[in-house]
């Protein structure tokens, strides 16, 4: 049809010319066409007009929307979850990226039997490893600090990070993440007898801990440029891991912590010195990160999520996180998902 109307439009130009630019046209369309088709195929496990392989651009992101910007949900096989399947022997396992420190989230209980991993990531990582190799326990667990989380992902050193991990866009260049799986916001930690009040005035020439690589130490930066925050606010305290800044906070080589309000509620169940001070003061997502090009396995993950929202979510809630969150919390039920769709 095209090709057709181009020839159409040429009538009059006469000679090889006419002909030369009709042939070009035709040849554009046939080599545009493969391309055109696959893009219309591109959702058919879950409906026209979804988006397949990689997810959204960064610079076409807002944070306020990317726990949005994940794959649909499916449950076939794909080329990432056909070579986890393919492992043999004692190495046919999930490799996960976890914490180890997390109370109640990723946390090495030295009260049980070999010192087991637990908390709310944990059942995930469990819950995740039934469904793709039929057991729960299917899973080789590795230590990750926070500032390793996407270099572990984009090395192949882990398969995902479940790990108390927030979806933002300008991680959204680099990993692939699943629909979110738990809401939460950045808070301050600090100790009862602390005039700090929250994320305020009250931070002036306080020394503010973070751990290196987190959507804490990102907000607090942001905010002192903009000045949003006390200029005499000290961020240059960072650690690898989130639970190190607890140390600084008890060893007095930190005045406060900001951090997700949920670690941040564990940690002060861990030390009844501490606590929270102030509402959140911003709104994050976590969610399992994988590689990019992961496509299959983001799919299946949100496949998996779907049935642990009505069937374990909130088991897990009651079992870890309702004794520092609450019953009745924001936090206290599994956020919605939403797919990305192409327009």
């Amino acid at each position: 049809m095209y090709a057709a109307r181009a020839r159409a439009s040429l009538r009059g130009w006469g000679g090889v010319g006419a002909m030369a630019v009709a042939c070009a046209l035709a040849l554009a369309f046939v080599l545009l066409l493969p391309r055109t088709q696959a893009v219309q195929q591109a959702g058919n496990t879950s409906g026209p007009g979804l988006a397949n392989g990689s997810q959204v651009r960064a610079d076409s992101c807002k944070d306020s929307d990317a726990q949005d910007r994940t794959l649909s949900p499916s449950g076939a096989d794909g080329p990432t979850i056909d070579a986890i399947k393919a492992r043999t022997g004692a190495k046919r396992k999930l490799v996960v990226g976890v914490d180890q420190n997390s109370y109640h989230w990723g946390y090495r209980n030295p009260n049980t039997e070999g010192a087991q991993l637990e908390g709310f990531d944990i059942d995930l990582v469990h819950r995740i490893a039934q469904d793709i190799l039929g057991d729960p326990d299917a899973v080789q667990f590795k230590a990750i600090p926070t500032s390793q989380r996407i270099s572990a992902i984009q090395d192949g050193r882990v398969d995902m990070v479940v790990r108390t991990m927030t979806i933002t866009c300008q991680r959204l260049a680099d990993v692939a993440f699943s629909a979110p799986y738990f809401k939460t916001g950045q808070q301050v930690l600090a100790p009862k007898s602390s005039p700090i009040t929250g994320y305020n005035d009250t931070l002036a020439h306080k020394r503010i801990c973070t751990a290196s690589g987190s959507t804490a130490y990102g907000k607090l930066k942001a905010d002192l440029d903009k000045g949003s925050l006390p200029s005499s606010t000290d961020i240059s305290t960072t650690v690898p891991n989130q639970l190190d800044c607890l140390v600084r906070l008890q060893l007095g080589e930190a005045d406060a912590v900001v951090t997700d309000g949920a670690l941040a509620a564990s940690q002060a169940a861990q030390d009844p010195t501490v606590e929270l001070k102030g509402k959140a003061f911003t709104t994050e997502y976590y969610g399992v990160a994988m590689k990019k090009d992961a496509s299959d396995l983001v799919r299946r993950v949100n496949r998996i999520l779907v049935g642990y929202r009505s069937n374990g979510w909130q088991a897990s809630y009651d079992t870890w996180l309702s004794a520092t969150l609450g019953k009745d919390s924001g936090p206290s039920e599994p956020p919605a998902p939403r797919y990305l769709r192409t327009s």
